[in-house]
């Protein structure tokens, strides 16, 4: 997902692209994967990319006029990605029984993430080993997992970790708030809520959830 431009924006929308393998490189061998672009997988690419992932967070900020600082300063992979994440897992109960499956190796291979990153870059584990990790514990394709691989070492080093952290913090912020409103606590109006904060960072929502969503609901 190609997000719109956010400041200035008179109507674009964003744009999806579509990956399905890596061209050839040094090996003349070029790969194919259908990781995510099958029936099943669709459900939680669907829910990541468009709706209620990053088409609606864009589309929420444009729609509301949310400040500059909130909607391009504070923009960073943890505060979009987290909600990403987050969005596949709160559509996966109404998904079907093997788009579940793939919504669940998808959060694996985000935790994954967690992990491997920092562990090839700290020279804890080498690259070919995350490779074969990827491939026999989180069930990716060679050429996905390989694509997994040049994101950490040297594409985009660091920013895979950022899925599971964004998650791991909205999570924290919504059990916060599911503690102090019990009852009261409407998974709807917390997600309304969070949506219209922007791309401000963990910290920031959570006090936001504390001093402003919480009280407004007792």
């Amino acid at each position: 997902m190609n997000s719109p431009r956010l400041i200035g924006n008179t109507g674009e929308y964003g744009e999806f692209v579509l990956t399905t393998g890596l061209t050839a490189g040094a090996s003349s061998k070029t790969l194919h994967f259908d990781d995510f672009t099958h029936q099943a997988g669709t459900w939680t690419l669907t829910a990541h990319e468009a709706r209620p992932g990053h088409e609606l967070q864009f589309a929420k900020m444009i729609e509301t006029g949310v400040s500059t600082a909130r909607a391009v300063f504070a923009f960073n992979s943890t505060n979009v990605e987290g909600w990403a994440l987050y969005a596949e897992a709160e559509m996966q109960p109404f998904e079907p029984m093997d788009g579940q499956l793939f919504a669940l190796q998808h959060r694996m291979l985000r935790t994954a993430r967690a992990f491997l990153d920092p562990m090839v870059n700290l020279g804890q584990m080498p690259a070919e080993g995350a490779k074969t990790f990827l491939m026999e514990e989180v069930g990716l394709s060679e050429a996905m997992a390989t694509q997994e691989v040049q994101r950490y070492t040297f594409r985009s080093p660091g920013q895979a970790t950022s899925y599971f952290y964004g998650y791991q913090q909205l999570m924290e912020t919504r059990q916060i708030a599911e503690i102090a409103l019990r009852k009261k606590f409407d998974r709807r109006a917390f997600n309304d809520f969070v949506l219209s904060q922007g791309l401000v960072p963990g910290r920031i929502l959570r006090e936001a959830v504390i001093q402003e969503f919480v009280p407004a609901r007792l």
